[in-house]
């Protein structure tokens, strides 16, 4: 009988080993999410909920709207892309984004950064926001950002062009250019609220001024191409629910 009994063991384990792994759901693949930074401590804070109601693994890649347009290009694949309102626009009339799932999610308003722990600078009006450039000995913002446009016209403006370039530090990212300020190579950090907020070591002084102010609007939509429409569609439904909007607000941003 013991003979028996081992071979009977045996068959069911071998059998056990065919079966168990058919059994056994296979891992849902990750949702491959292109963000820019200015929404990036957003989709940072609802990464677990939104796995969570997806059933999905999120595989989050940050970047400016305008490297990331550039990985698009290339051919990079992605399932579901949060950038900028124009580059989205364009996307979607190229047919690299489908329409049908393009959603704006929030705006952004373009702000000025300094190191925690030294004096604020006042930015609320265009003389006093002239006079805190001019006491900086460096400022920084990203070349490829989404707001440098409105940083340009604004320091051209307020005539401060020439003054400026010798102290102003492009950064490719606004990553860079918050880390400069909170490491104190730079004075002051000009770029979306939303990118200066979520950083530890440097503080908000404010929005730029209103006759300069402008605000960039980021539109979710899925690549034509994914696999994982569904999934990726309700990643968007969940980004644009009533209950998210406080999240958008505590990161500098307003929803849409």
């Amino acid at each position: 009988m013991k003979p028996r009994r081992s071979v009977l063991l045996g068959l069911s384990l071998f059998c056990f080993s065919f079966i168990s792994p058919a059994q056994t759901p296979p891992a849902s693949p990750p949702l491959r999410i292109f963000a820019s930074n200015g929404i990036k401590a957003v989709v940072e804070d609802l990464k677990r909920p939104v796995e969570k109601s997806t059933g999905r693994p999120l595989a989050l890649i940050f970047d400016s709207t305008a490297a990331l347009r550039k990985r698009i290009a290339e051919g990079e694949g992605f399932d579901l892309a949060i950038l900028t309102t124009d580059a989205t626009a364009e996307l979607v009339k190229d047919g690299t984004l489908s329409a049908a799932t393009s959603a704006d999610l929030a705006r952004a308003g373009v702000g000025v950064g300094y190191r925690t722990g030294t004096p604020k600078p006042d930015t609320h009006t265009a003389e006093s926001m002239k006079k805190a450039l001019l006491a900086a000995k460096s400022i920084t913002y990203a070349a490829d950002g989404a707001s440098r446009a409105f940083v340009d016209k604004m320091i051209d403006k307020l005539g401060l062009t020439a003054t400026l370039k010798p102290r102003t530090v492009f950064a490719q990212g606004s990553g860079p250019a918050t880390a400069a300020v909170a490491a104190g190579q730079s004075d002051l950090v000009l770029t979306l609220t939303s990118e200066i907020l979520p950083v530890q070591g440097i503080s908000l002084a404010g929005g730029l001024p209103d006759e300069f102010q402008s605000y960039i609007t980021f539109t979710a939509a899925v690549s034509s191409k994914s696999p994982n429409m569904a999934a990726a569609k309700s990643m968007i439904a969940s980004m644009k629910a009533p209950s998210v909007a406080m999240i958008y607000k505590a990161r500098g941003m307003e929803p849409r």
